[in-house]
């Protein structure tokens, strides 16, 4: 695949916009539907990431920031079953002392727990 790896601090940046958007209708929902909204936000935010990662390879976050994840051999977008496979990983990236998020800092190929159990890699696009 072409394209450079996209660095730690584009990819936190880009996962901060998207955090504030998915928690923006994580609140409303929890305000509207009490417990039950809780559960439904988690369903969005699974909804929210396989969708634009399987579709178009960006999220609103990614898109701001010049990002898309791509298969790591044909450069293609990943679609929605490793798109899925992507989110659900991310959750034990995030688990064991954020590791799986770090380990893009040290991986020659930047790439983190999820990317590899997906066979990803976020790359830069347009600036």
């Amino acid at each position: 695949m072409t394209g450079e790896a996209a660095g730690f601090w584009r990819r936190f940046a880009a996962a901060f916009i998207d955090g504030v958007l998915v928690g923006i209708v994580d609140t409303i929902l929890r305000i509207f539907l009490g417990g039950a909204g809780s559960a439904i936000a988690i369903l969005v935010s699974f909804v929210y990431y396989t969708y634009f990662h399987g579709t178009t390879g960006q999220t609103p976050g990614d898109a701001a920031l010049g990002i898309k994840v791509l298969d790591i051999e044909s450069g293609q977008v990943i679609g929605y079953q490793r798109a899925f496979v992507r989110c659900l990983v991310s959750i034990v990236s995030g688990l064991v002392f954020v590791l799986g998020y770090l380990w893009m800092l040290w991986d020659p190929r930047k790439q983190t727990w999820h990317d590899k159990a997906a066979g990803t890699l976020p790359i830069r696009v347009g600036y």
